[in-house]
């Protein structure tokens, strides 16, 4: 056939990302055995009813029909109220791109701002999309790597150094996926001066804001970031709808009427029916409470469980629906010890390496799981981490 682009050929240069483990697993799981998925995401509950009959009586309503660029009016609407609660920033449907879901609203900031040949920066550990998103730009990146003895927090002058002639932003994640870190106001502070001195946009994930362990911290809020902050956020997590894909970007009102030319030549709008029920969903709050919750819990369940195991510490893990373990006691290898905790004990869980160097050495746990699987994977894992040496050893005989 004839040569493919180098842009579409790149985006993933190595053809390995880091995500084997859970492939390897999930097919396992397909296969009908039973494996305990720690390695994604995703819930293990459905989507609240109410969102789920609220799209039922669109279908039925005939909401069948192409639908405006940026997101019908209603959803916007309902998408720049809760971004003026997430970030505390006023924020008018005018200041919001609908998009299918967060990734694409991560595209979306990341062509708005970034001109090929454009350089950005990236902190980690990072989310395993980002790398792509910016390679499928055609721009350049340097990642920044957090200490995992700091809780994962971002040193501000560890990305001033990182800066560049053709640096035009910062990409940050927090509530973090994979380490659970949610950033203080210090760390922010220091970005946000970084950004404010250089003439820089920054990009802020925040898809976890409902799912911190306090109160949320949006950088746009802090003096002088409204006009250069893009917001990417999503109902995946907060309203337990990952497959619905609806998201949303939230920026100056400039660049999101630019924006509606890349949906153009994109997404060409959103599903109408699925667009109905998303804004009913954040209009009344579906689920939001009650998923907050039961993540809190979970997180303190793993958090209890993990206490006192010998060699093993968690990073981070204030927030979102992740926990990261450091294992570098037992070993140093995050790969080695995910492939082999799979093959022994049946429970997947993501090398920390998939997200950035800077997670080398330690696994992400997902807390989508009942708190009895939860339960039994920790005892397993505690079973696995006492008898690693003996294992490993019977594995290399």
């Amino acid at each position: 056939m004839p040569r493919p682009s180098s842009r579409i050929s790149g985006i993933t240069p190595s053809g390995k990302d880091g995500w084997e483990v859970h492939f390897a697993a999930m097919s396992r799981h397909q296969a009908g055995e039973k494996i305990i998925m720690l390695s994604v995401g995703d819930h293990d509950f459905d989507t609240p009813s109410e969102t789920v009959e609220a799209c039922v009586t669109a279908v039925r309503g005939g909401f069948h029909h192409y639908t405006q660029l940026a997101g019908i009016p209603r959803l916007r609407e309902a998408m720049a109220k809760i971004s003026t609660r997430a970030t505390g920033v006023p924020t008018s449907a005018n200041e919001i791109i609908a998009t299918p879901g967060g990734q694409a609203a991560l595209y979306a900031a990341v062509q708005a701002v970034l001109d090929p040949g454009g350089h950005a920066i990236v902190v980690a550990p990072y989310y395993a999309t980002y790398p792509g998103t910016f390679r499928a730009a055609g721009a350049g990146f340097t990642v920044v790597e957090t200490v995992a003895e700091d809780g994962f927090q971002p040193r501000a002058e560890a990305i001033r150094k990182a800066l560049q002639p053709n640096t035009r932003a910062i990409l940050i994640n927090t509530p973090s996926n994979p380490t659970g870190a949610v950033y203080t106001r210090k760390s922010l502070e220091g970005i946000a001066d970084i950004c404010r001195k250089n003439d820089l946009w920054l990009l802020s994930d925040e898809v976890y804001w409902t799912l911190g362990g306090g109160e949320h911290l949006s950088p746009r809020a802090l003096p002088g970031m409204a006009e250069r902050t893009l917001v990417i956020n999503s109902m995946s997590k907060s309203h337990g709808m990952t497959g619905w894909r609806i998201g949303w970007l939230t920026g100056p009102e400039d660049i999101v009427a630019l924006l509606i030319s890349l949906n153009v030549v994109t997404t060409y709008g959103l599903t109408d029916f699925v667009s109905r029920a998303a804004a009913e969903a954040l209009e009344q709050g579906y689920g939001v409470k009650e998923i907050a919750e039961r993540y809190a819990s979970r997180r303190k369940l793993w958090l209890d469980e993990m206490h006192g195991l010998n060699n093993v510490v968690v990073r981070g893990s204030e927030g979102g629906m992740y926990a990261m373990l450091d294992i570098r006691a037992v070993e140093p290898d995050c790969e080695k010890f995910a492939w082999a905790f799979l093959d022994t004990e049946n429970v997947a869980v993501m090398p920390g390496s998939s997200f950035g160097e800077a997670a080398a050495g330690h696994i992400r746990v997902s807390l989508c799981q009942s708190e009895d699987v939860l339960k039994e994977a920790a005892t397993r894992l505690k079973r696995f981490v006492a008898n690693y040496a003996t294992i490993t050893q019977s594995k290399s005989a």
